[in-house]
């Protein structure tokens, strides 16, 4: 099985091979190159300083009185005083007649040097070290050798000063280079992190997780793209999660409200329906009617039960279908109040003026047999129901003696499956639907709804709907 490295394991490698490598022998290659061309200009100018010199002195012979003995060494070698390099100024036998920067040791090696048969009248190199160079020109007239000698200490300074500039100018460069691609290295690899961690976590579930990058100039457009890109994947992603949850959160509150609310009415209506058909006993005309006037209502329970759930996607998806036009909201409430199930027989007192609204008639007693129904399962005492109209507004409130309920609850109250008492303190029966389903409808119709809770209206409802 293959290992594969870190990027920064590979970029090391790549640096190694397409930088280190090259540059190194290249600078190999650069230095004897250096080496050789060095060598080449220690020999074109030591043949000119001894062309130099020959003609001067030549010049000196023929002008200065006495001859060249008298010449003083001074002026003999004015053109070159500055010159470390070793001339001698040979006589026809070879004897030394004078010298700049005279040595021993050195006249004599050069002595062993010179070729027993000298070239006339022009610069010869001559000796067999690599690195000194000697010159010498034999001239007739007069009778004369001058030697050039590049001492091997003089060559090795210039080939060793030029070497040292170019490895010196090849390790800025390496140094540089190793410099900006390990910063480029250092925030690539923190930014590869960050993603390889976003990922991380995104597989293993986690959907708030967001990739921040350390953004500066040398972070790739494509990287910030990729985070970018990615952060805004995992956003839809836990959108969608969080969808899924409030789906199946929805979906175990629904089969637990059909589990509670629907067995109640099912189980009198097939009860009842069982007595009647029984043929094993008389049943009189009383209790006849009082089953079927049973029946009925469960049938009514169920129906409203089903209405509730069915609209539940419409409000939802905000795609309600609505008939509106003017409705009396008198006659309204009225009708509601007759199908509000009240087996406490709670005074329901409304106060109610002869107005009409903008509404879906069919949906708007919906919205006030849920408030009516909430209200009775709730309230301590009576529930009023009043009604005022001020300009083109109608608002009715819903009333009902109960506690003060806390902000912090009351604001959850339109929320799907929400209760005023829970699930281990329940004492009334009910969807949790109500409130949602009210606050759906009255805004689906254009309308506006509050709720407040306080010792003077204990649990009150405000709806303001369009007056015709």
């Amino acid at each position: 099985m293959v290992k594969h490295k870190k990027i920064v394991e590979q970029i090391g490698i790549l640096l190694f091979f397409a930088v280190l490598v090259p540059m190194t022998v290249s600078g190999f290659i650069v230095n004897n190159i250096n080496q050789q061309s060095m060598r080449g200009q220690l020999k074109e100018s030591a043949i000119l300083i001894a062309n130099v010199v020959a003609e001067g002195v030549a010049f000196l012979d023929e002008n200065y009185p006495g001859g060249l003995e008298q010449v003083p060494k001074d002026i003999l070698f004015r053109s070159v005083s500055s010159e470390k390099r070793q001339i001698y100024v040979l006589s026809q036998n070879n004897a030394l007649l004078t010298a700049h920067n005279y040595k021993k040791e050195e006249f004599a090696y050069i002595q062993t040097q010179l070729p027993k048969h000298l070239q006339k009248n022009k610069p010869v190199i001559f000796g067999d070290v690599k690195n000194r160079p000697l010159v010498y020109v034999s001239k007739d007239d007069p009778a004369i050798t001058i030697v050039v000698d590049t001492t091997a200490q003089i060559s090795r300074r210039a080939i060793d000063n030029n070497s040292f500039k170019i490895i010196l100018s090849l390790v800025t460069a390496l140094v540089t280079i190793l410099f900006v691609t390990g910063l480029y290295t250092y925030y690539l690899y923190i930014n590869i992190r960050q993603l390889f961690r976003g990922i991380n976590s995104l597989s293993k579930g986690n959907y708030s997780r967001r990739i921040k990058l350390l953004t500066t100039s040398f972070t790739p457009y494509e990287m910030i793209f990729l985070a970018s890109e990615f952060n805004r994947m995992a956003k839809e992603i836990n959108k969608s999660y969080s969808t899924l949850k409030q789906l199946d959160e929805f979906r175990s509150n629904l089969i637990d409200t059909v589990s509670h609310e629907l067995r109640t009415p099912l189980t009198s209506i097939q009860g009842y329906t069982s007595r009647l058909m029984r043929t094993d006993i008389e049943i009189d005309d009383a209790t006849r009617e009082k089953s079927l006037r049973i029946i009925k209502e469960q049938t009514e329970v169920l129906k409203r039960l089903i209405d509730d759930l069915l609209v539940i996607p419409d409000i939802e998806n905000k795609n309600m279908f609505l008939d509106l036009h003017p409705v009396n909201l008198q006659q309204v409430l009225e009708k509601a109040q007759l199908l509000v199930r009240n087996k406490e027989d709670k005074k329901i007192v409304l106060d109610v003026p002869d107005i009409e609204v903008f509404a879906d008639k069919g949906r708007l007693g919906q919205v006030f047999v849920n408030l009516l129904e909430n209200a009775v399962k709730y309230s301590k005492g009576g529930i009023t129901v009043e009604a005022s109209e001020s300009g083109e507004v109608a608002t009715i409130l819903v009333k009902n003696d109960y506690d003060v309920i806390p902000a912090k609850k009351l604001k959850k109250l339109m929320e799907k499956f929400v209760r005023l008492d829970n699930d281990t303190t329940r004492t009334t029966r009910g969807t949790g639907l109500g409130l949602f389903i009210v606050n759906g409808l009255v805004k689906a119709m254009g309308g506006e709804i509050s709720i407040s809770s306080s010792k003077d209206c204990g649990f009150c409802v405000k709806i303001k709907l369009r007056a015709v």
